[in-house]
């Protein structure tokens, strides 16, 4: 999975089609990311002891990681992204349109470096 915690993204289907935002939580087992303001449901509270008041909580909901596409600043769009490996030996992520790096994934290890 190419999309980690924090990276921002850009929705590529449904009701926030367009939209970018910053990855919460990624959830590997399931397939699926929790971004920032996207994918909101409301959930319909009772009043209880914790929650006196009642009412409608927002929340987000997972987001199935093949409907977002990871944002590149240069191309100031989502992106495919590439996995090169540097000459230091690190690892790292780069947009497949402007080769820009996107982030490293490994940093160089001592065995390499040597």
């Amino acid at each position: 999975m190419n999309i980690r915690k924090d990276d921002t993204v850009q929705v590529l289907t449904g009701d926030d089609k367009g939209r970018t935002g910053r990855v919460l939580r990624v959830l590997v087992e399931k397939g699926k990311v929790v971004v920032e303001g996207m994918n909101r449901v409301y959930k319909h509270m009772k009043p209880s002891r914790r929650n006196p008041q009642g009412g409608r909580l927002s929340k987000e909901m997972p987001v199935d990681v093949s409907n977002v596409a990871l944002f590149c600043p240069n191309c100031r769009r989502g992106v495919r992204v590439a996995r090169r490996i540097n000459e230091d030996g690190s690892k790292d992520r780069a947009c497949k349109k402007c080769g820009r790096s996107l982030g490293i994934i490994r940093k160089a290890s001592a065995a390499t470096r040597e």
